[in-house]
């Protein structure tokens, strides 16, 4: 088996990296935008921090996802991929990750946007907002579970995992 930039591991590895890649960047920008919001509800009445710290830490979910999403790569295909003949074909595997890794991004940092919605609206409902504002949230977790499971799916049925 070759070693090059193209070559099936080296394809696969970077499925898993752009996996935890995605998910890294949509928690950011998801934890960015909410404790941005965070910070003036904070500021305003400061008995909200505890709502605030966990309405702003969801989007960090879905960097888990991605890095679970890496391992099953590293721990599952690249054995199956280096013991292929020719050295297999790493391009469904990293196109199986893509869904992972725009998945991740997209429901972490829109998660982001929902949870700062309602953490400006913490002060002004004196808390109630907390529990229908998470449950709002949950729905775009949802999408980084799904973007996960399809990934890992698709692996499996392509007999990488």
């Amino acid at each position: 088996m070759t070693q090059g930039l193209f070559d099936a591991i080296s394809l696969a590895m970077l499925g898993g990296a752009l996996a935890l890649i995605g998910g890294i960047i949509g928690s950011c920008i998801g934890i960015l935008i909410a404790a941005s919001a965070g910070v003036a509800t904070i500021t305003e009445e400061p008995g909200q921090f505890r709502n605030v710290l966990v309405l702003a830490s969801l989007p960090m979910t879905q960097t888990f996802y991605g890095f679970i999403v890496l391992l099953m790569i590293l721990t599952r295909a690249l054995p199956k991929l280096s013991a292929a003949p020719a050295g297999g074909n790493g391009l469904p595997i990293l196109f199986s990750a893509l869904i992972a890794a725009v998945a991740e991004l997209i429901s972490a940092a829109y998660q982001g946007k929902v949870c700062a919605s309602g953490i400006t609206l913490l002060p002004k409902s004196k808390g109630k907002i907390m529990m229908p504002s998470m449950m709002l949230a949950v729905y775009l977790e949802l999408f980084g579970v799904l973007g996960m499971v399809f990934s890992i799916l698709v692996m499996s049925l392509m007999g990488f995992l």
